[in-house]
């Protein structure tokens, strides 16, 4: 059977590239704590990240499809992000810590979906899924969440995860060294060809749809960890969590795609939506945190499903030229606005009814979500 370098070379790049989330997004929090950082201000910290995303994502999706190129812009962002890690890690003092972290992010977050553009032009030109590719993003979190606790506690603590962050970089340099860009076959990318995305009353809907099931899936990101802790877990239960929802990804990201070609896309998402309910009510009258833990295993019928179907559908409501902007905007929709809407108002209410109440709006919004993607499809349909 001959190698296929594109396709080693991507799932190197997803695996590493996650591998390095799984010590930024549990550790950095305690990281900034070590630093003497209050509460207040390492929220203020955290929500950086998805607020810079809301304008980079766009941009930088832009500039990728304006120079029909993901790879050399993929390798400018990397670099730049790293150079924001340093700044981030070596130097003290609130206000630059907070510029590094700006710098980190804008650089750091929109190689993602440029990256999942790249995937899926690859794998469609080959006949394979978007799914067998992103699988090892999640073996490569779940694999450095797993063992990452131990590692930190032989080398010292929370205090090492810079140099553990940095040598894990390396990694997804090398292998992009190997990807070739896809090129696409159609018009070189204009800002006034970028109207033709926000005239789409199908696609900006869709994004509408996105907004309301992602608000509590980030919301749920940001404050698990928090309200594990005031239930009684301790650090390595909450990296446990984190662990088990990457790893349950796994088995769908690598098979979901011998089944969704049966249903529209929305039907899905719709279904989806229905589960997440049923997850966040769950989520709402629990209080034992280990069952909590467990029931991050229904990440794979919720978050997994969710981004595999949103990524190819959106590739099927735009034109191929704009794929990157396309996948950009998606990501910004939810890393950035869900991100910012979900943290904000899940952190007021838990302030002031308690963490279950959060859940209680989140099961709200999940209802909503599904009543939108059946409703949607119903109308369709029925227009068809």
């Amino acid at each position: 059977m001959k190698v296929d370098k594109q396709i080693i070379s991507l799932s190197g790049v997803n695996f590493f590239y996650y591998a390095s989330s799984a010590i930024l997004l549990p550790y950095l929090p305690l990281y900034l704590q070590t630093k003497g950082y209050t509460a207040a201000e390492i929220g203020l910290l955290m929500m950086i990240g998805p607020f810079i995303s809301i304008f980079a994502q766009p941009f930088w999706g832009y500039v990728s499809d304006r120079f029909n190129s993901v790879k050399n812009i993929v390798f400018l962002l990397w670099v730049l992000s790293l150079l924001g890690s340093f700044g981030l890690f070596l130097t003290n003092g609130f206000g630059l810590t907070l510029g590094f972290i700006l710098l980190l992010y804008f650089f750091l977050l929109p190689s993602i979906p440029l990256i999942d553009n790249l995937v899926v032009k690859s794998t469609a030109g080959r006949g394979m899924s978007y799914g067998s590719v992103r699988v090892w993003g999640s073996i490569g979190f779940s694999g450095v969440a797993l063992i990452s606790g131990l590692l930190l506690d032989e080398l010292g603590g929370v205090a090492r995860i810079p140099y553990f962050y940095w040598v894990l970089w390396i990694f997804p340099f090398l292998f992009l060294a190997f990807i070739k860009d896809e090129k696409s076959s159609g018009q070189r990318i204009t800002l006034s060809a970028i109207g033709i995305i926000f005239k789409s009353k199908s696609f900006l809907w869709f994004m509408l749809m996105i907004l309301i099931i992602s608000i509590p899936h980030r919301m749920n990101d940001a404050l698990l960890g928090l309200y594990l802790n005031k239930l009684g877990a301790t650090d390595a239960m909450v990296s446990w969590a984190w662990a088990i929802a990457a790893c349950s990804e796994i088995p769908v990201f690598a098979l979901i795609n011998r089944y969704i070609h049966r249903y529209h896309e929305l039907t899905i998402l719709g279904i989806v939506a229905i589960i997440y309910t049923v997850r966040w009510i769950l989520y709402s009258v629990i209080t034992d945190p280990w069952v909590l833990i467990g029931l991050q295993v229904t990440q794979m019928l919720t978050f997994a499903v969710l981004w595999i179907v949103a990524v190819q559908y959106v590739v099927r409501l735009l034109p191929e030229q704009f794929g990157s902007t396309g996948q950009s905007i998606l990501a910004m929709v939810f890393m950035g606005l869900a991100g910012i809407i979900g943290g904000s108002i899940g952190g007021w209410l838990s302030e002031q009814w308690g963490g279950a109440s959060m859940y209680v709006f989140a099961t709200v919004m999940s209802a909503i979500a599904a009543v939108m993607f059946l409703g949607t499809q119903a109308v369709m349909r029925g227009r068809s």
